[in-house]
């Protein structure tokens, strides 16, 4: 389990209530005080994916085990949190730990729970997390300059590469622009990974509203839907309050609740699609009569790194693997029908994994 999707945002505007629904506990202790939460509490999460259970029907699987991704509930940073302020050091180095940001903002009113800026505006808390995540990539450029550019003046080729870009990015949070929205080549962006930097992790932005607008969503969510297309980030509509109601739900209640509130799905399942989104993961599928399992996997990845998800040695003795596009699965109703038409193929070790491939590797160990 090696993707971790932290959430982030200022104290009480609902993360550990957003946790709390999300992992279907009360693991994290949700309170109206800022810093309820300190160390980071981790939950895993199955992916809402509705291919697996059609394909374990067909299959007549006797267990089906869906495709799974870590949230991390971190604690609420506060505007001088680069600076120490609010515990913010220990914070970052959680934010720094996980591979994409999901960041909660309050777009609701209540004034029973308190705000730490004493007033309702999602666009200056966004700006107020960002800015305390460029300020600690510069504070940490800074050392990371200072560190490589002896090797620089040495003739170091990868340390003169490296101090380039370095100073590239500090030009540009300088200027308030966050790594994750710079237009930068392949080839920068895979160094960049090494450095390290806060605000180059992706972001979804998630708008905690109140259940009368989980819905339709107020004018506060449209201020954040307006930001996320100038960024081209993604926006769930949620409403921490309901999600905890329908987590303490069964199946069927949890549909009729949804019912009645004029809702298809609840925004948690929206989060947790747009959160593996946001990872660039894809699924490929494992599907017999014992087991129908989805199995998570990056974004243009081979054949042979997918049998490496399951088991290493898969991997290192990679063959070939039988291929079933879930698409021609469905359409003939079994493996069998689908060889029988001609639609199963045999990959080898190039092979782009596409989502939703049901596989069967051979290998030799």
């Amino acid at each position: 389990m090696g993707f971790k999707c932290g959430i982030v945002g200022l104290p009480n505007v609902g993360k550990s209530t957003l946790f709390n629904a999300l992992t279907e506990t009360a693991s994290a202790e949700a309170a109206n005080y800022p810093f309820c939460t300190i160390e980071p509490n981790t939950g895993i999460v199955s992916v809402p994916d509705k291919r697996l259970f059609l394909l374990s029907e067909l299959a007549e699987s006797q267990k089906i085990i869906p495709a799974q991704m870590q949230f991390v509930d971190i604690a609420g940073l506060v505007s001088g949190a680069s600076k120490g302020e609010g515990l913010g050091n220990k914070f970052l180095a959680h934010i720094r730990e996980v591979d994409a940001i999901l960041h909660v903002l309050r777009c609701f009113e209540d004034d029973d729970i308190t705000h730490v800026e004493n007033t309702i505006d999602p666009i200056r808390d966004a700006e107020i997390i960002e800015t305390e995540l460029m300020l600690a990539d510069i504070e940490s450029l800074d050392r990371q300059m200072h560190n490589i550019s002896k090797k620089a003046r040495a003739n170091d080729k990868e340390a003169k590469a490296d101090l380039l870009i370095m100073e590239e990015l500090y030009k540009h949070l300088s200027d308030g622009t966050p790594i994750r929205l710079l237009n930068l080549s392949f080839e920068k962006v895979k160094r960049i990974k090494v450095f390290n930097m806060l605000s180059s992790k992706p972001l979804l932005y998630a708008c905690n509203v109140s259940e009368k607008d989980a819905a339709t969503g107020n004018n506060f969510s449209k201020l954040v839907f307006e930001k996320a297309n100038k960024e081209q980030a993604e926006t769930v509509i949620i409403s921490g309050s309901i999600e905890s109601e329908i987590a303490l739900l069964d199946d069927d209640e949890k549909s009729e609740f949804l019912k009645d509130l004029n809702l298809e799905e609840s925004g948690l399942t929206r989060l947790i699609r747009a959160g593996f989104g946001l990872l660039n993961l894809i699924t490929f599928f494992t599907i017999g009569p014992k087991e129908a399992r989805a199995w998570t996997l990056k974004n243009n990845s081979t054949a042979p790194e997918a049998a490496g998800v399951i088991h290493t040695d898969f991997q290192k003795g990679f063959i070939k693997a039988e291929t079933i596009s879930y698409e021609d699965y469905i359409k003939f109703k079994s493996e069998q029908a689908a060889k029988d038409a001609g639609r199963a193929r045999i990959e080898g070790s190039e092979y782009k994994v596409v989502d939703g491939d049901i596989f069967h590797f051979r290998f030799n160990v």
